[in-house]
């Protein structure tokens, strides 16, 4: 039966990954008797990204922060119960420990009740659309590219963020969830 509370609902596939500035080298065209050469500094600076897909419209929200904890979900969390005002969310996500941390069941008690979480079953990232986002992020922005430092980072990801924000239709395509 479609209710309100339905009818306001809202899916969204989460999940979180790592950019890191060393090298994901594949394969590539190049001159014949010419290797392309990659430039290194021997530091590893890094960007954690929290993410949700709407495999319904495309519509993507990420936020970038320094490291993925449950103090940081928590913070992802309350970013989304703002967009997402006076709105169910069901989440679908994977089982890692952050989402099952104690702070977070705190959370979902005490404020919690706009979220429907769905967990997917142990070690099936293939179910989860957003993983194609996140190799699609990592193709564009650190595959056969080196990055000086953090910022150099999180200008390529700004880049295919505000890419992304832009085409949808493309979203969906790549996730494999386009009619």
């Amino acid at each position: 039966m479609i209710t309100k509370e339905t009818e306001d609902a809202v899916l969204l596939y989460i999940d979180e990954t790592h950019i890191r500035s060393y090298h994901v080298l594949r394969s590539t065209w190049s001159e014949v008797g010419r290797q392309k050469q990659v430039s290194t500094f021997g530091h590893h600076a890094h960007v954690s990204l929290f993410g949700a897909v709407n495999v319904h419209d495309g519509e993507t929200v990420l936020h970038q922060t320094t490291a993925a904890n449950a103090a940081t979900f928590l913070d992802f969390l309350r970013m989304l119960k703002e967009r997402y005002l006076d709105r169910l969310m069901v989440l679908v996500l994977d089982n890692a420990r952050i989402h099952h941390a104690k702070m977070v069941k705190e959370f979902l008690r005490e404020e919690g009740q706009c979220f429907h979480f769905i967990y997917l079953p142990p070690y099936s990232p293939q179910l989860n659309p957003i993983e194609r986002l996140w190799k699609w992020l990592k193709d564009t922005v650190i595959a056969n590219v080196f990055h000086k430092d953090r910022n150099d980072i999180i200008q390529a990801i700004t880049r295919f963020v505000n890419y992304i924000h832009e085409r949808p239709e493309e979203v969906l395509q790549r996730l494999g969830c386009a009619g």
